[in-house]
């Protein structure tokens, strides 16, 4: 008899101890709720039929069919020894195999022609035919009729001894049930050895306690957890498998979003610098001054931004857009009506390349109003301030003497802002840009940084476009705007693709279109995925090999070092050429960077130093190498770096890729439009959600088993609305003690305190 079990009770109770290690070990799972909240990864259907073009070679199928002939060769083993191989055609549906067993002397007399059988193994192509060999087999129906006891090999067989157990209590056979759940496997634990501990372990559980109110379920149209937890493994159709694989999501969807809403409301109960829009003020004056008008777009979002500023609760607000959107003037307004209320704002950016860009391109919209206390400066003017670790100690002490006396209203600088010694007069804003590294942790340590236990505001920015309900997760706990309309202006970027192994002609085209727009009085960049020959890392965000497509004999990735020479002495021979990557001293990029801005460089080769919210208005021309090697997202924002000032773009994917490769589908999809949102989206599909997650993920987010926050935005959507109103009637979850449970062990880390504050 099986003992009772609980979801909390360790595998080695109900299990044997040999199979419950093996499974701790492959999986993780250490209870009966840990392996029950493992979804089949599909169902074998009675009759269901096999597409010859879908099986792949090495896959692990299970058939069921009836043999309908049966061969016998004998031959000798390398050591002498006489063995008999057994050859079987099996026929499931209208799609046959071969079944081969190199030792077959026993097994013929198990199989004859005529027998109902289960196979299980990897599948291989051979000429035409599809082959099983050594399959584990499940004699079902032999020729003479049902069996007394149920003939097998391997797990299979173990499992029809369980099965013999249930049909002796009077329970329907396993391997009647119109549909058979298949497992994700590993090497030591097969399909078959979890659905006989998943059986197991479902025979042995109690009724659960369902941790949804009854008035959630029904809103939501959920099933009952304990009815869910059984019919995602055995369900009698398909529609029942649906309804429990949806419920168990649910339940991890609404746990993080009880999670994620926590965080935003204890965060909101602390006061926030209240900055009201003055009619009067700095920006007031630089709105008057700007030469265009904002789109629509920038001013709905402002208005959003506007509005959160002006409460006493600390606005958390992600801003995403298009590159080349206008993120940053709406950011710069925002930031003058904190500095208007007389306070300060920190813009916070990835490099030191990035962070100088912003005070240049800050300085150079304010003009006169950013020159206070400097001659010439207008009459309500501020300061913009750079703080960097590589400037001078004298500047370095001058910067922060006017960070710490508030003669500075915006600062701009490295994430080294937040966790070195740097004291604010007033700190009431900061804006983060680019943030892919900048995660919940980081963004508590800003609340230290305000007045008075005042909360600064905090704006995060991105040109990486998310889906709204990836945004909703991964940064479930800010408030989502976007841009997706850009400026007037802004010209049309074309892109094409430059098959260099299959066209080389193409690649000496692509020098002669640089030298072209170099002539016209144009500049362009030059983007390589490596520094040198010692360098062999991919760049961030690009496949690893995995889908190059250019077989073993790939050539190895260019290096900017090395084109840098090969394009100043050959194709490029007379243009001012530059060179900037990661290894250069911060004063030699910047210097770089300056002088290709000023004009004083044509053309910029570089790696991807370059990728993010650098901005030279006569760049027009963007040459990606070894492009197979950067994700879609990234070539999207590389592009974005051309076509910035009125002038059309180009951009060339240089790759060696095959035609027909995946890599090279990647690359023609980001050619054939510029629709960020839409190339993003691809990007998930593709990548999944390991890397979109990344470092900004929380303990919670990677303890997810069932959700994905790629494919099931309609769940988390649905969760984050029930989150909310449970959260209303019951901040601290008192009343919902299994939920409150539930939410603990799904992040696993301190985040979840967050619920116990209240």
């Amino acid at each position: 008899m099986t003992p009772l079990a609980t979801t909390d009770t360790p595998l080695a109770e109900v299990l044997d101890a040999d199979l419950a290690e093996r499974i701790t070990t492959a999986f993780g799972h250490r209870t009966v709720g840990d392996l029950l909240h493992t979804l089949p990864r599909r169902y074998r259907q009675h009759g269901q039929r096999y597409d010859k073009r879908e099986l792949v070679d090495g896959e692990r199928v299970t058939i069921i069919g009836t043999v309908t002939a049966a061969a016998t060769r004998t031959y000798s083993t390398k050591q002498g020894q006489a063995r008999e191989m057994l050859t079987l055609t099996v026929k499931d549906e209208d799609t046959t195999f071969r079944v081969v067993y190199f030792a077959g002397r026993k097994i013929k007399f198990m199989l004859p022609v005529g027998t109902v059988a289960m196979f299980d193994g990897t599948v291989s192509r051979f000429r035409r035919s599809l082959d099983l060999k050594h399959p584990e087999f499940l004699v079902l129906r032999s020729v003479s009729g049902p069996v007394g006891q149920l003939k097998g090999s391997g797990n299979l067989a173990a499992l029809a001894r369980l099965s013999a157990t249930i049909d002796a209590e009077g329970g329907p056979s396993l391997f009647d049930r119109p549909l058979l759940p298949i497992y994700s496997a590993s090497q030591s634990v097969t399909s078959w050895d979890l659905l006989g501990a998943v059986v197991t372990a479902i025979r042995a559980l109690v009724p659960v306690v369902d941790p949804l109110d009854q008035t959630v379920r029904a809103a939501a149209g959920l099933m009952d957890l304990d009815e869910a937890l059984r019919k995602a493994h055995l369900p009698e159709n398909a529609e029942d498998a649906d309804r429990a694989g949806y419920r168990l999501r649910f339940d991890e969807a609404i746990a993080l979003q009880l999670l994620l809403a926590a965080r935003r409301r204890f965060v909101a109960r602390d006061p926030a610098p209240a900055s009201p829009v003055r009619g009067d003020g700095v920006r007031a004056a630089l709105e008057v001054r700007l030469p265009f008008d904002l789109t629509g777009g920038q001013k709905a979002v402002l208005e959003e931004i506007s509005a959160d500023l002006t409460l006493d609760e600390p606005m958390n607000r992600l801003l995403q857009g298009e590159v080349g959107s206008g993120k940053t003037v709406v950011a710069l307004l925002a930031m003058l009506q904190v500095v208007d209320a007389g306070r300060q704002c920190v813009m916070l950016a990835p490099t030191e390349v990035l962070a100088s860009q912003h005070h240049r391109s800050l300085s150079a919209m304010l003009g006169d109003l950013g020159e206070r206390g400097r001659l010439g400066a207008a009459d309500q003017a501020t300061r913009v301030v750079l703080l960097t670790g590589s400037m001078s100690t004298a500047d370095r002490r001058a910067a922060l003497l006017d960070i710490v006396t508030g003669e500075a209203g915006i600062v701009v600088g490295t994430h080294a802002l937040i966790q070195d010694s740097v004291d604010f007069f007033d700190l009431g804003m900061v804006v983060v840009d680019e943030q892919h590294r900048f995660g919940v942790r980081q963004r508590d340590r800003l609340r230290a940084k305000g007045r008075d236990g005042m909360v600064p505001h905090l704006l995060v920015m991105t040109a990486t476009p998310i889906p709204r309900t990836i945004a909703m997760t991964v940064f479930g706990d800010l408030e989502v705007s976007e841009l997706e309309e850009l400026p007037g202006g802004r010209r049309p970027i074309s892109t094409s693709v430059v098959p260099a192994r299959d066209k080389p002609r193409w690649v000496e085209r692509t020098w002669e279109r640089v030298r072209e727009e170099v002539e016209a009085g144009h500049r362009a960049y030059v983007v390589c995925a490596r520094i040198d020959a010692e360098t062999t890392d991919a760049p961030g965000g690009a496949t690893k090999g995995g889908d190059d497509d250019t077989g073993g004999d790939r050539p190895p990735l260019v290096a900017a070092v090395d084109l840098h020479e090969h394009l100043s002495t050959g194709p490029l021979a007379g243009v001012r050429i530059g060179l900037m990557h990661g290894r250069l001293p911060p004063e030699d990029k910047d210097a770089t960077m300056a002088e290709f801005a000023s004009g004083g460089l044509d053309v910029l080769v570089s790696t991807t130093v370059i990728e993010v919210g650098v901005d030279v208005p006569q760049a027009t021309v963007m040459v990606v190498m070894d492009a197979e090697r950067f994700g879609v997202s990234q070539l999207h924002q590389l592009r974005g770096r051309v076509g910035r000032g009125g002038l059309p773009g180009l951009c060339l994917l240089v790759t060696n890729s095959r035609e027909g490769g995946r890599a090279m589908e990647r690359l023609n999809a980001v050619a054939a439009t510029t629709d960020g949102f839409l190339l993003a989206q691809l990007d998930l599909v593709q990548r999944r959600e390991g890397d979109v997650l990344g470092d900004a993920q929380s303990g919670a987010l990677s303890a997810l088993r069932l959700l994905s926050v790629v494919d099931d935005g309609e769940v988390i959507e649905i969760a984050r609305r029930h989150a909310e109103e449970i959260l209303d009637s019951d901040p601290g979850l008192h009343t919902h003690p299994a939920l409150a449970e539930r939410v603990h062990r799904l992040s696993g880390s301190e985040e979840s305190d967050y619920l116990f504050k209240y």
